[in-house]
């Protein structure tokens, strides 16, 4: 047990340590970055202006910070909404571990402000540390320790009592399906069921905002799943939950809102489905017919409102592209329906969350 540092404790001063490996983090090799060398793309719409800070569960406003000369976020603003499970996404060396550290007040921030549930995290940390609960992307384990004794260390350095300590480790491990192996040593658990553990350990202080770097890397795909069941069941008990992950498909599916950074600047932040409806030029909507319908394809093709229409393979779906707009959108619908033809289902299509990553970020060794 004395191969890691103990966590900071809450009542302790923030550690300004630059980063994993003790090296600046979010820095290309040879200590610059492509974000000193190149002009950034402008962000993709005007920046909206953010309502007060205290209705926000996180609020950053212009905050830059630098390592050297080596700028890893500039000018970033963005909120989070309280309840809400928002992903937090961008290449690798975008500045996403820096601004992690910066909102869990790890590092402080030079210019610009944080601020969580209306507190800044440099004249509060201490009333902001126990409101968040932080899982970084890697972190040691106790690993002779017990799964219990391990919740139990950290739940003490938080303050809990004995009775309250004993309470919280069992409500954790309910949640986080770990009950059957409380008295497990932690070196003989997979790599799933750590990751569990450490989930566990950030909920021992009931904090109302979690942030999770990575939290599923190098799991399994079931793994994966029922991780996201607890996140899910997470934001239903009324938890924040910013994530940070690679794993887009994931996200777009859990998180109802999301951020991209890249290069250090923001290149959206809103809305998950505002963001996959920005397809193109025209509307594509998908129909669902539940049997077959012969020559449904022309009769899409003569509507007038209609601009293209394809079947989807061999199934029962169609693919249909309409003008822009609400106006044209009801008029398509209406014209479907006056088809006067069985529909299964009607809706938008989507586009991936992977296709608007790749629109919005350059190319290119950060």
């Amino acid at each position: 047990m004395n191969d890691i540092t103990p966590p900071v404790p809450p009542e302790s001063p923030a550690d300004p340590s630059p980063g994993p490996g003790g090296g600046p983090p979010e820095q290309a090799p040879g200590g610059s970055s492509s974000a000193d060398r190149l002009e950034p793309s402008p962000p993709t719409s005007e920046p909206q202006p953010l309502p007060p800070s205290d209705e926000a569960a996180i609020d950053v406003r212009d905050l830059t910070h630098r390592f050297g000369n080596h700028i890893a976020v500039d000018r970033v603003s963005f909120q989070v909404t309280p309840r809400s499970l928002h992903g937090f996404v961008g290449p690798n060396g975008a500045g996403k571990t820096t601004v992690l550290k910066l909102i869990c007040t790890l590092l402080k921030p030079q210019t610009g402000s944080v601020h969580v549930h209306g507190k800044d995290v440099d004249r509060q940390t201490k009333d902001v540390r126990r409101q968040i609960g932080f899982m970084p992307d890697h972190f040691s384990m106790y690993r002779q320790m017990t799964v219990t004794e391990y919740l139990d260390f950290f739940a003490a350095a938080y303050g809990l009592n004995t009775a309250d300590r004993h309470r919280v480790i069992g409500d954790v491990l309910a949640l986080t399906d770990m009950d059957g192996r409380r008295d497990s040593l932690i070196s003989g658990l997979s790599r799933g069921m750590q990751q569990r553990v450490g989930l566990a350990r950030v909920l021992v202080n009931d904090p109302d905002l979690l942030l999770l770097d990575e939290p599923a890397s190098g799991l399994d795909p079931r793994a994966r799943i029922e991780l996201m069941e607890i996140l899910r069941a997470l934001r239903q008990m009324g938890k924040t939950i910013f994530i940070s992950s690679h794993i887009l498909s994931e996200l777009a599916e859990l998180c109802d809102s999301v951020t991209i950074i890249d290069r250090g600047h923001i290149r959206y932040s809103g809305a998950m489905r505002d963001l996959l409806e920005q397809n193109s030029d025209a509307a594509v909507y998908r129909l669902s017919v539940p049997e077959e319908q012969p020559g449904l394809e022309e009769r899409l093709l003569a509507l007038e409102e209609v601009v293209s229409a394809e079947r989807i393979e061999e199934s029962l779906e169609f693919r249909i592209s309409c003008s822009p707009g609400a106006e044209s959108d009801n008029r398509l619908l209406a014209a479907v329906l006056g088809l006067e033809i069985p529909i299964e289902s009607f809706q938008k299509e989507l586009r991936h969350l992977n296709e608007a990553f790749m629109d919005l970020t350059e190319q290119g060794v950060r």
